[in-house]
């Protein structure tokens, strides 16, 4: 059967929807990669160039199913917002020129703290990957790496967690949990046929090698609470001399040229940034010296001084005497492969660590929760062609950043559990589009049975057109608000709409084509008046039921126009129009 679907209205309802959520809820802010096609354009508001040092937030205010206009700039790079003397420098620069102020790691200090004894659960990480992530096999849920990353659409994505965690720190546990795609990078359909909504980046970004990306890579990574203005802890891309073997470019130095390490936190202040916590109290740039590591994604729970105080035991953040800092590592760190302080397990790219825990097995960061506990690849696991999956950008967040239907559930989530049906995949709850309409038709007539050809429409009938078919309202179970209308049929003549379970044929059929077969139904019959048309609905799925053809959400139904035509073209008294396809939800 036909599966393709086409929505034909309100999804303008649907952004209406995430803008009265908006309000109550956190605001979604990220960076971009230096080498991605979006660097260097105006955003959304042509107010600046955007630059790979700039805070971005998607241009409607909140994530939407696209197309969408370009980011917009929520906290500048330089004078005013981070402070990156380098800033003004690069603005204006293009994607594939490294302007040495990328941000890669971002934070607004307020990051949920893990508790003792609690579980992590669906949705409350929130992170992306680079180009080369192809994820961990056997995830069930989608979208997630394993569909988006061979079509080159997950480097701008978000990801969240999907499944119950036991309280970290945790083992590698490969298929307890996983991921699914929380938010798009452009918002439109990839080549996996998911959209969900998106942020205004540029997709697809197939993994390739050179300083020129295909699409954007989301490099960092938080939430705020508008309209304020947060603090902003955040880390600066490494050091030149410290080369990425997947993208084949070297780092690009933004860290050093403003007097920092790749693996230090820096915190905005009303001037240039200030060092937060570096690299060596993060147990980085011990094996091989200054530059060695980078922090590559970063959650962060300060406790309001603006201070670090390092937490050397798991959990003594909850007292508000040390700050909870967790980051991952960016792939080339001289740290990878090094035994982790907490399991003596060789750190990898897309873990999550913690600081060295006092009296560990090794003075590197601890391991908090593996890659395989993602849905991510590692060493340790079975490697991928780029050797293992890395964490891009990082997020702990309880709250639901797109919940159109207020039950305080990430829509994704509720996707995927099935609380919500998405039957047009878009990323939407289907409640949550209460006037669209899923339908398609088809069965047309390019070759009449008797030379009476006639498109876009039924075979041609005594009025010199054929019979059209359309449907109108929604195709939504609950509101049963779907109507069907026949045009362009003869006037004061019998007729019907009847519904099948399959499409047939087409089968010449009087003066017709007959495309709809299986379990069949006859709706009422209708006289087609002064107007040569009739009408049913609402109420199409009440009168499906009287007829013996129920209707339940999730199921197809095929609807063609059967209709009296005593001076058809071909003598048979009577003829049929189009038919459509609907798909209730």
């Amino acid at each position: 059967m036909n599966r393709s679907l086409t929505t034909l209205a309100a999804l303008p309802a649907s952004l209406l929807c995430f803008a009265a959520g908006a309000t109550a809820q956190d605001q979604v802010l990220f960076s971009i990669d230096w080498n991605g096609p979006t660097v260097g354009q105006d955003d959304c508001a042509s107010v600046t160039k955007l630059t790979e040092g700039d805070i971005l937030t998607p241009c409607l205010g909140v994530p939407a199913l696209g197309p969408l206009g370009r980011p917009l700039v929520a906290i500048t790079g330089g004078f005013g917002g981070l402070g990156l003397g380098a800033h003004a420098a690069a603005v204006g620069h293009p994607g594939g020129t490294p302007g040495q102020v990328e941000v890669d790691a971002l934070s607004a200090g307020r990051d949920q703290r893990f508790q003792p004894n609690f579980p992590l659960k669906n949705g409350e990480l929130w992170f992306s990957v680079d180009e080369f992530a192809t994820g961990f096999p056997g995830m069930p849920a989608t979208p997630n790496l394993l569909s988006e990353a061979p079509v080159g659409d997950s480097s701008a994505d978000v990801m969240v967690n999907l499944g119950s965690l036991p309280p970290a720190p945790m083992p590698p546990m490969p298929g307890v949990a996983t991921h699914l795609g929380a938010l798009d990078g452009d918002g439109l359909p990839s080549g996996s046929g998911y959209a969900y909504p998106g942020l205004g980046l540029v997709e697809p970004n197939p993994p390739s090698g050179g300083p020129v990306a295909g699409g954007d890579n989301l490099d960092a990574l938080s939430f705020r609470a508008t309209p304020s203005l947060p603090d902003a802890y955040f880390s600066l891309d490494g050091s030149t001399a410290m080369f990425d073997p997947c993208a084949a470019v070297p780092g690009t130095g933004s860290a050093n040229v403003q007097g920092f390490r790749g693996g230090d936190v820096l915190r905005r202040t009303s001037g240039a940034p200030v060092l937060f916590a570096p690299a060596p109290l993060l147990g980085l740039d011990l094996i091989s010296g200054p530059g060695s590591d980078d922090l590559d994604a970063l959650m962060l729970a300060e406790n309001g001084d603006g201070l670090y105080q390092p937490s050397v035991a798991p959990y003594d953040w909850m007292g508000g005497g040390t700050d909870m800092l967790m980051f991952s590592v960016r792939r080339g760190s001289a740290v990878i492969g090094a035994p982790d302080s907490i399991f003596g397990l060789p750190i990898e790219e897309g873990d999550i660590l913690i600081p060295p825990v006092a009296g560990g097995v090794s003075p590197f960061p601890g391991i908090w929760i593996p890659a395989e506990n993602l849905g991510l690849r590692t060493l340790r696991s079975g490697p991928t062609a780029c050797g293992a999956d890395e964490l891009d950008a990082l997020a702990h967040h309880v709250e639901a950043i797109i919940d159109c239907n207020g039950n305080t559930v990430e829509d994704a989530l509720d996707i995927a559990s099935g609380a919500s049906l998405d039957l047009n995949l878009n990323g939407i709850p289907d409640e949550c589009e209460d006037t669209v309409l899923i339908e398609t038709p088809y069965c047309d007539c390019p070759v009449g049975p008797c030379g009476n050809d006639y498109a876009p429409a039924g075979c041609r009938n005594s009025t010199g057109v054929g019979a059209l078919l359309t449907a109108s309202g929604s195709s939504s179970w609950a509101a049963d608000d779907l109507v069907l209308t026949l045009t362009q049929a003869p006037t004061f003549q019998f007729g019907i709409v009847y519904m099948g379970t399959v499409q047939v044929g087409p089968i010449p059929f009087g003066d017709g084509l007959r495309c709809v077969g299986g379990n069949v139904c006859r709706l009422p019959l209708r006289n087609t008046g002064a107007t040569g048309s009739f009408s049913y609905g609402p109420g199409i799925i009440g009168l499906a039921g009287a007829a013996g053809c129920p209707v339940l959400p999730g199921d197809i139904w095929n609807f063609q126009g059967w209709y009296r035509d005593p001076a058809g073209p071909c003598g048979n008294g009577f003829n049929l129009s189009n038919a459509v396809e609907v798909t209730f939800y």
